[in-house]
């Protein structure tokens, strides 16, 4: 441990900083003022201390090797030198330029133990990469101070640059060794068994976290994460390579985040699997998100869309020509709703060319095409190409910029009928949006046909949910009572609650619907769009027009039974 020893070292601040007091290195008041430090900016009390000039770097080699019970070079153990180091390395598996990278020098006592010196030699992705390249060895981490630190890694980059290695960080034989590890037939019966029970339990999501001591396997079901598995550390380097294996991701590089993608059978089912995977202080963290290629009710009317709503969005995407905007948060089953809109004008007679990134399910009879920014296929220009494609619809993932949006409204006022999606909380503000990014208001007011805000909330169990009678304010109270006589005449409340059962796993919920806000563009809309008008402006005459908020739509739902209060309060207001 080096010049940074402190600061990456995890131990426990307080036991450090009575062993600085009692050994008179530091008063009190230094630690305290340290500790005050260390709240607001963050770092290792040691570090802040060294950078205080409070302490030395030799003083809390001092402490620190007593707290840890570390050797320390030059004191309790002789340091090596330059011959021991590069003899060491010159028949390790590991490439030089990766301790070079990682800042670790490593050699071989007369004990046959290899002792190795870093920047955080406790650090666990570190230590889990060691063991695995030298299995049965005895590795024993040491403190240093950070002139002799710096001076091995001079000469092991000297080397290196001499000797002309290549970048990668592992033997061509290491990646081999990592790919027999990972097809392995436990390994893949285990990351098998993953997907199957992910599956079955209609996760969209698989989360593999790893741990210092052991990593978590997690499902997200109806938009809840929900712990599953707890494995032991060392099978996790084998599961992480078998699952990049499986999508074509780089076994060897995990310094760099890396996505891919497969395509496989999983419990019955074809899936189309996207994979990320992302460098931690503790490994990899790998998330798989599971896109049936068969979707079942991918139909407007069951999205839950009530029967007004349905009947405006009946309207907008029967429109000759007009931009249809779909607006909310990540995960908000935006893309959904879209594809719902596309298979219900698939009729076979018009057009229909979508761009997306991703591409997340393919729809029979329509051009999908995926943006690949990286070599130039932005959303623009993939719109511009097209629009020399003769095409009557056209689906836009996202409008992120104002190019996008200038060529989507273009292409709108030229004949094109164009759906879309943007980052708002909820339909009015998609307006300000447009004209935030540069579109003249007149160019936002007359195409746009509709915007549609939402959010997803869990579905009541129907083999569990109770019923009981929700204390509910005035002004709620009023508003359910009305809506309900004019969209369910005659029809009587059924207020449930969760409970929890084997078949929703004791959850409560099974499954998930929208609750919307939806806003049709009128021509008096239009004039104050043209004026600027405030959100509020435009939210209070879209209420006088019947509007309601996605919060109340939640409450409609759930005087229906379809969903619980508790959940709506949870999706709208983040209680």
């Amino acid at each position: 441990m080096c010049s940074e020893l402190a600061a990456e070292l995890p131990e426990q601040d307080l036991p450090l900083g009575r062993r600085l007091i009692q050994r008179g290195l530091a008063s009190a008041q230094e630690v305290e003022r340290a500790l005050e430090l260390q709240a607001r900016l963050g770092g290792r009390l040691g570090a802040i201390l060294m950078r205080s000039g409070v302490i030395s770097e030799t003083a809390l080699l001092d402490v620190l090797a007593e707290q840890l019970a570390m050797p320390l070079l030059g004191v309790s153990l002789e340091p090596p030198g330059n011959a021991a180091i590069a003899g060491f390395l010159d028949s390790t598996p590991i490439r030089l330029d990766w301790f070079v990278a990682e800042q670790v020098v490593i050699w071989e006592d007369a004990q046959a133990r290899l002792l190795f010196a870093a920047r955080d030699p406790l650090a666990a992705p570190l230590q889990d990469t060691l063991r695995y390249f030298y299995p049965g060895r005895e590795l024993q981490p040491v403190l240093c101070r950070s002139q002799d630190l710096d001076a091995w890694l001079e000469y092991l980059s000297e080397r290196q640059q001499q000797e002309g290695r290549d970048s990668r960080l592992f033997a061509d034989d290491d990646i081999r060794h990592l790919r027999e590890m990972a097809e392995e037939a436990p390994i893949v019966e285990l990351v098998g068994n993953v997907m199957g029970q992910a599956v079955e339990h209609r996760a969209s999501d698989i989360h593999i976290e790893p741990r210092e001591f052991n990593f978590h396997i997690r499902f997200r079901v109806d938009g809840v994460l929900q712990s599953r598995l707890t494995l032991p550390r060392e099978r996790f380097a084998a599961v992480v390579s078998r699952i990049k294996l499986m999508s074509g991701i780089d076994i060897a590089e995990r310094r760099l985040p890396q996505d891919g993608r497969m395509s496989t059978r999983v419990s019955g089912q074809d899936m189309d699997v996207r994979v990320s995977t992302l460098p931690g202080v503790h490994g990899e963290s790998v998330v798989m998100r599971l896109l049936p290629k068969e979707r079942e009710g991918l139909r407007l009317d069951r999205l839950g869309l009530l029967p007004d709503h349905l009947e405006m969005m009946d309207a907008w995407i029967n429109e000759p020509h007009g931009i249809v905007l779909v607006t909310g948060p990540t995960g908000s089953g935006k893309s959904t709703t879209l594809y719902a809109t596309l298979e219900a004008i698939n009729d076979g007679v018009r057009k229909i060319i979508t761009v997306e990134d991703p591409v997340e399910y393919r729809i029979p009879a329509i051009t999908q095409v995926q943006a690949h920014a990286e070599i130039g296929l932005t959303f623009a220009a993939a719109l511009r190409s097209i629009l020399r494609q003769d095409p009557d619809v056209i689906m836009i993932g996202e409008i992120r910029d104002l190019e996008t949006a200038e060529i989507a409204v273009q292409s709108s006022l030229t004949g094109h009928l164009v759906f879309s999606t943007l980052h708002t909380n909820d339909a009015v503000s998609a307006f300000t949006r447009l004209i935030d990014m540069g579109i003249e208001p007149f160019l936002v007011a007359s195409p746009v046909r509709g915007v549609q805000a939402q959010r997803l909330v869990r579905c009541l169990c129907k083999q569990c949910a109770e019923s009981y009678s929700p204390p509910l304010s005035m002004e709620d109270a009023r508003f359910v009572e009305q809506a309900a006589k004019r969209l369910f005449p005659g029809q009587a409340a059924n207020w449930l609650r969760a409970r929890g059962c084997p078949a929703c796993q004791g959850m409560g919920y099974r499954g998930r619907l929208g609750i919307y806000e939806m806003i049709d563009v009128c021509p008096q809309m239009q004039e104050l769009i043209m004026q600027r008008s405030a959100v509020e402006q435009m939210r209070s005459f879209a209420a006088s027009q019947g509007f309601r908020s996605m919060r109340e739509d939640g409450l409609l739902k759930a005087w229906l039974g379809l969903t619980s209060l508790d959940e709506v309060h949870r999706v709208t207001t983040g209680g």
